[in-house]
């Protein structure tokens, strides 16, 4: 066992109930699977969102180990977190940026997302001010219409870059809005608008940044998107972004998500179980409860759905899904006090994959592993320690 992340929910070395275990030797698997499929690009690992739930911090120190060039996240805060916590990678934070935030990115030295004209003069004017030069990456926008210079407007834009005296412009990118889709025909035209805009480059004879525009699912079904560096995000955790992109590279889920039987009883039938009164037996069933809700990011959405694995075996949630427990149903079967339970992961066969509960939630996998509340613990541990 590596760490625990999350010291105050321990209580002399004891560990709540709910827990999150992060394999590391997964991570390494899909990180070494991912590099070797798109060498010689450049990897960038997404930690936006406390790194899919994998926890920020302990992410980001494993991929500086094994050889990550650039470190992405969503918003300021997470980037200063990291420094602050001695990450002195790269660090490009790829969300919108409000100008007063401009002296945080330049003192804890994080790349900015340039995303107009605008923008490009507030970085460069705080930077002046500051005596240093500001690393940015500049956005494109070639069909999200988030955030980004349009790309039939980039030239003047990319023209104002060459302008600013205290911007270093170290990188170039865009964002596909539908490579996880069985049609590929507007991410191919994404890519054809982001190639055009690169001439500009090759047409001054300057030397061209970074470029980089291949999500995950590019990263699978694009391989034409690569360029220079890559992002991969939910693929680097073990999970596909949807079922329609080519599973061309392999790779396994990092996380489990278990709890524990806390408490066992019998139910006589007509007794309704949990809030609501919405589920009822018209037998003598055996109930346990398990510590975990809607407040750790188990969604109360599931509830009539969702199955967990007890004793290597999956059985029904029964009743609404509360806020800090689930019951369950385990009909005539056996289960006894702290017997483990798996919400997430695989037990001797039994699983509950990432896509299960997004099925029960009526969401995506993506939800599902960026909703896990900070309040879970999250433990680091290698594969031998797993089984």
């Amino acid at each position: 066992m590596i760490s625990i992340n999350h010291p105050t929910i321990t209580n002399n070395g004891v560990v709540r109930p709910t827990l999150v275990e992060v394999n590391l030797d997964r991570l390494n698997e899909n990180f070494r699977a991912i590099q070797a499929s798109v060498a010689p690009a450049k990897i960038m690992a997404i930690l936006k969102a406390n790194a899919y739930g994998h926890g920020l911090v302990e992410i980001a120190r494993h991929m500086i180990t094994l050889g990550a060039d650039y470190l992405g996240v969503a918003v300021l805060e997470e980037g200063i977190l990291l420094r602050e916590q001695g990450i002195q990678a790269p660090i490009l934070v790829l969300g919108g940026i409000r100008g007063n935030q401009v002296p945080l990115f330049l003192k804890h030295d994080l790349t900015l997302t340039a995303s107009s004209i605008e923008k490009l003069h507030q970085i460069n004017e705080a930077a002046e001010q500051m005596g240093v030069t500001a690393r940015v990456h500049l956005k494109i926008d070639t069909g999200m219409e988030r955030i980004g210079v349009h790309y039939y407007s980039a030239e003047g834009f990319l023209e104002e870059s060459l302008k600013c005296p205290n911007v270093s412009v170290d990188g170039i990118f865009s964002h596909f809005a539908n490579a996880d889709a069985a049609d590929l025909s507007h991410a191919r035209l994404q890519l054809e608008r982001f190639n055009e805009v690169l001439r500009f480059y090759e047409r001054r004879s300057l030397p061209t940044p970074v470029r980089h525009i291949a999500n995950s699912s590019a990263i699978l079904a694009l391989p034409d998107s690569h360029f220079d560096m890559v992002r991969p995000g939910i693929l680097l955790y073990g999970v596909y972004p949807s079922p329609a992109v080519p599973r061309t590279i392999r790779v396994r889920p990092a996380l489990t998500w278990k709890s524990h039987v806390v408490y066992f009883k019998v139910v006589k039938p007509g007794h309704p179980v949990g809030y609501g009164s919405t589920w009822q037996s018209d037998h003598m069933v055996r109930v346990v409860t398990i510590p975990v809700g809607y407040g750790d990011g188990y969604f109360r959405s599931m509830s009539g759905n969702a199955q967990v694995v007890i004793r290597d075996r999956r059985y029904p949630v029964v009743g609404k899904i509360a806020m800090d427990q689930i019951m369950v149903n385990i009909e005539r079967e056996t289960a006894y006090n702290d017997d483990e339970v798996i919400l997430l992961g695989e037990s001797q066969g039994a699983c509950i994959t990432c896509e299960d509960l997004a099925h029960w939630a009526g969401t995506i996998p993506y939800e599902i592993l960026t909703n896990i509340n900070t309040r879970v613990p999250r433990i680091y541990i290698h594969e031998r320690e797993n089984g």
